[in-house]
């Protein structure tokens, strides 16, 4: 099928003390298209020890289902003779203890906010193309993680 990407680069800078956890966890995540970001540990997890200007693993995760949504909500809503002029999401994961020392991001709720060009979907038909987009979203069939899409119909 197809092969994905992503190299991740960290090192210990000087003066920090790797046996005592006392070292950032600043890293860069550079994909295959060519683009790097400032990776972290999330502050939640590690506090002082995470870089303040990057994205931690469960941000990305939770970017991941968002964007694959959105994308897969827009190519199914193009077919349905629907005009998306705008699409934005505000995405939000719950990381949540399992058990003693294990933890997982176990909801994600997307709360897409869509702008329309002439025809509108019903608040049925818009249903349906986000349970369709959740069902074909690649990123979704990929994770245990319950995805939450909270849409909501705005008037024009």
């Amino acid at each position: 099928m197809s092969t994905h990407i992503a190299d991740v680069a960290w090192a210990l800078k000087p003066g920090e003390d790797f046996a005592a956890g006392r070292y950032g966890r600043g890293h860069g995540v550079r994909f295959d298209g060519g683009v790097t970001l400032a990776g972290t540990a999330s502050e939640h997890v590690v506090g002082k020890w995470a870089a303040p200007d990057a994205v931690d693993p469960e941000e990305m995760l939770v970017a991941a289902l968002s964007s694959c949504h959105m994308l897969t909500f827009l190519h199914l809503a193009r077919l349905a003779g629907f005009r998306v002029t705008a699409y934005r999401d505000h995405a939000e994961g719950v990381l949540q203890e399992m058990s003693p020392g294990s933890r997982a991001v176990t909801r994600v709720t997307l709360h897409p906010d869509i702008t329309w060009a002439g025809e509108t979907p019903d608040a049925g038909q818009l249903a349906a193309l986000h349970e369709a987009a959740h069902e074909e979203c690649f990123i979704a069939n990929s994770v245990r993680t319950e995805i939450v899409v909270a849409a909501s119909l705005r008037p024009r």
